[in-house]
């Protein structure tokens, strides 16, 4: 991939990992810092790896492999009775991902035993089944063939049935789930001059180490070790599943050159269309997407929600965070009515919530939405960037903690009411006749709901405040109370000047002067 080309998926539609940790803390009765290979010395081997000039990976895939289709690469699949600590009852288990398609590249994977003692994973084609694909012996035993990624396993309930909780596949992406959740979107490593005309740069893992579980467990810890022509790094990933899952991630980079946009904890999804931005073909289906809005907390200018848009051509923007809570790629809506999918199931994707765990400074969070035509591209990244340029010399320690969930109402402010959704349609009028007819204005209609709304009556004093762009005008605004959800209706509706050229637009609850809900923040796309 190079540029701004939509990541494609390895499955959109298979079941979604969920990631856990607990950084820094003690993690059951066991210090984090007790292994005999830890983080110290995967940072040890990115600061040496830093000094060396940057080795591209090889890439000898055989074209049998390499000319897969999807559907044919998903026929080889890793024996179950395989799995790495399989019938040890330990907690988690592993399986390993066979190179094909554009995953082309080998990792290093390795396990740390309960005595601190490293052992490495060599490929062997006898750990695969190949399903009905026709592939010599001699393309198997092909010298160069690896491992390409590592799915974890793990069980919800005792003594079920044990499904993938979490995978690492392709430069530095990963993917995890919570309990009866489903594949949506990935987490990334590192994201490096994404959007940028010289084209992005994707560090990869190059190296994995897990640190084998005990029958205890209620964690697990993976070390990673990042590459790229700009920068190296080391990273812990400490995975607790629940239905919440929660992934701390360490992080230490270490800068070859100077990086025009370092994106950290980025976040990459897929948005096609929704009641934000109907479809323009009729389709049963209401929406597809895996996340529908960006969420930021700053503890300076509060809670804002962004929801996201397919556009007719590549829409960039920053908000500013001097002081960073909280960000995230949310989904919004997990009734099956909302999206009547029943093999993608969007209803069980979750939103990933990115909370830092140290210092970050001042930045920003940059949302890239890239035009997509089909469900299986990611067309939506987000991340932070900081204000501050970074030179090579002393390393850059970024750490967060990210919360897979379907109930986002557990991770916002309870005095503070939130979008429950956005749809878009045409303004209209409604004549004495009752028949409605167009004003020539787009209207957006937001349905607010929380806690903080329940105690009141629908003779309270709630206003909306609005605002547009300098693109548009502002013609209507208003706001009804809501009997269905026990929340409040605003109407927002808005004329564009330029059509060809996108249009802000903001709105948020009054009530006597006081701010109510999180500030909804919509750009309309250009030539959408």
């Amino acid at each position: 991939m190079s540029g701004l080309a939509p990541q494609s998926k390895l499955s959109h539609r298979k079941r979604f990992l969920s990631l856990a940790a607990l950084g820094g803390l003690l993690v059951g009765s066991m210090p984090l810092e007790a292994f005999a290979f830890g983080f110290d010395d995967v940072a040890r081997k990115a600061e040496e790896l830093a000094q060396q000039g940057y080795r591209a990976p090889e890439t000898s895939l055989p074209n049998a492999l390499r000319e897969l289709s999807y559907s044919e690469y998903a026929q080889i699949q890793y024996k179950r009775d395989r799995n790495v600590w399989s019938g040890q009852g330990a907690p988690f288990t592993l399986s390993f991902i066979h190179e094909g398609m554009h995953y082309d590249s080998a990792i290093q994977l390795n396990s740390i035993d309960q005595e601190g003692e490293v052992h490495g994973f060599a490929y062997n084609p006898d750990d695969y089944t190949y399903g009905d694909l026709t592939i010599s012996d001699e393309v198997k035993h092909s010298d160069g063939l690896g491992i390409a990624g590592v799915r974890i396993n793990h069980a919800f309930d005792e003594g079920g049935r044990e499904d993938e909780v979490m995978v690492f596949l392709g430069a530095s992406y990963f993917r995890a789930i919570g309990k009866e959740q489903v594949y949506g979107l990935s987490g990334r490593g590192l994201a490096v001059d994404t959007g940028l005309p010289s084209g992005e740069e994707f560090p990869r893992f190059k190296e994995i180490w897990v640190v084998e579980p005990s029958a205890e467990s209620q964690y697990l810890t993976i070390f990673a070790l990042l590459d790229s022509p700009s920068v190296t790094g080391a990273y812990r990933f400490v995975l607790r599943p629940g239905e919440d899952t929660l992934v701390d991630v360490q992080s230490r980079l270490y800068l070859r050159r100077a990086v025009e946009k370092l994106g950290i904890a980025p976040l990459t999804s897929m948005y096609l269309y929704g009641p934000e931005q109907p479809s323009s073909t009729l389709h049963y289906i209401p929406a597809i997407h895996e996340s529908n809005g960006l969420l930021i907390n700053d503890a300076q200018h509060g809670w804002s929600w962004r929801p996201l848009a397919n556009p007719a051509r590549l829409m960039m923007n920053r908000q500013a965070t001097p002081q960073l809570s909280g960000y995230g790629l949310m989904q919004r809506g997990h009734q099956f009515s909302d999206y009547q999918e029943i093999e993608a199931r969007y209803d069980l994707r979750p939103s990933a919530w990115v909370e830092p765990l140290n210092e970050w400074g001042a930045g920003s969070i940059e949302l890239i939405q890239i035009p997509s035509d089909n469900e299986t591209n990611d067309n939506i990244v987000s991340m932070w960037l900081a204000d501050e340029a970074h030179e090579p010399g002393a390393p850059l320690a970024f750490d967060y903690r990210i919360t897979l969930t379907t109930d986002e109402s557990r991770h916002l402010d309870p005095q503070l009411a939130w979008v429950d959704e956005t749809r878009r349609s045409r303004g209209e009028v409604i004549r004495d006749n009752l028949v409605r007819e167009p004003d020539g204005t787009l209207a957006f209609v937001l349905d607010f709901i929380g806690p903080s709304l329940a105690g009141l009556g629908s003779n309270a004093n709630m206003s909306v405040e609005a605002s547009v762009g300098e693109n548009g005008e502002l013609a209507t605004s208003r706001v009804v109370h809501n009997p269905a959800t026990n929340g409040w209706r605003v109407f927002v509706n808005v004329k564009r000047n330029n059509g060809n050229q996108p249009l802000d637009i903001r709105a948020k609850l009054m009530l006597d002067g006081k701010q109510m809900s999180e500030t909804w923040y919509y750009r309309l796309p250009a030539n959408g």
